[in-house]
């Protein structure tokens, strides 16, 4: 009878020491994100990453067989940062531009989205006049609607350069025309969507972009690049796909 114990226990071990190599033997991939980019990317209440596309990855990871650490950064530095190896992908609502297309790779496509704008209640402002260059507009400093308003608005004289201000995040760019000191905000429908929910805020109009949310990495990371595709064509054939829409509300 001790015999039989000691050789289950045996067992035990081995299995256990089995699992510990197994999990020892995961990749880890560091996955940079916004950290102010709700619903997409955010820091929750329990000060850990949350968010539509955080989970998307955790689960893809789960799914594919390796480990993700999700570190948040500073949106005008995440690019620099993936091709310094200081992370290992961007999955944080970051359209594939045709400039980011020249120095990353992208996944495919997984979701698409518009430039929404949103203003106060109280004005008169409206996207007949927007532009009329007596307009000061927020956004996000380093995003696509930043380069947007730059190069059709700003470069071809429509508006002044300094009627254009950039923050480090949207919400502070949303504050600001909360609390009046700029006339319009504008940013991924979504993100904007958000933003004016329960505020003295509304949305005027939308301008649409099409653009294409997929996941960044290094040309040179191959594997990866598979790895992603993959993982992104399992999640969307998911039940977990729908789930993390309606949870996120991104109908």
């Amino acid at each position: 009878m001790k015999k039989i114990g000691v050789l289950l226990l045996c067992c035990i071990f081995v299995v256990l020491g089995a699992s510990n190599v197994l999990a020892a033997d995961k990749k880890t991939y560091i996955v940079g994100i916004d950290g102010d980019y709700y619903p997409y990317s955010f820091i929750g209440q329990d000060g850990k990453p949350a968010g539509f596309d955080v989970e998307s990855i955790q689960w893809i990871a789960k799914e594919m067989g390796f480990e993700v650490k999700v570190q948040p950064m500073a949106w005008d530095g995440i690019i620099p940062a993936l091709l310094a190896k200081k992370i290992d992908m961007v999955y944080s609502g970051m359209t594939a531009s045709p400039e980011r297309r020249e120095v990353v790779a992208f996944s495919k496509v997984y979701w698409i989205i518009n430039q929404a704008v949103c203003v106060r209640n109280n004005t008169d402002t409206n996207m007949g006049n927007l532009f009329d260059g007596k307009h000061t507009i927020g956004t996000q400093r380093g995003c696509t609607a930043a380069m947007w308003l730059e190069d059709y608005v700003v470069k071809t004289g429509i508006i002044p350069s300094q009627n254009l201000k950039l923050y480090d995040n949207f919400p502070l760019a949303a504050k600001d025309l909360e609390n009046g000191r700029i006339d319009a905000a504008m940013m991924d429908d979504v993100i904007v969507a958000k933003a004016v929910e329960g505020k003295d805020m509304k949305i005027i109009g939308t301008i649409s972009t099409g653009e294409e949310y997929a996941v960044a990495m290094r040309k040179e990371d191959k594997e990866l690049h598979d790895l992603i595709n993959e993982g992104l064509d399992r999640l969307m054939t998911s039940p977990m796909w729908n789930e993390l829409k309606l949870k996120y509300k991104m109908f």
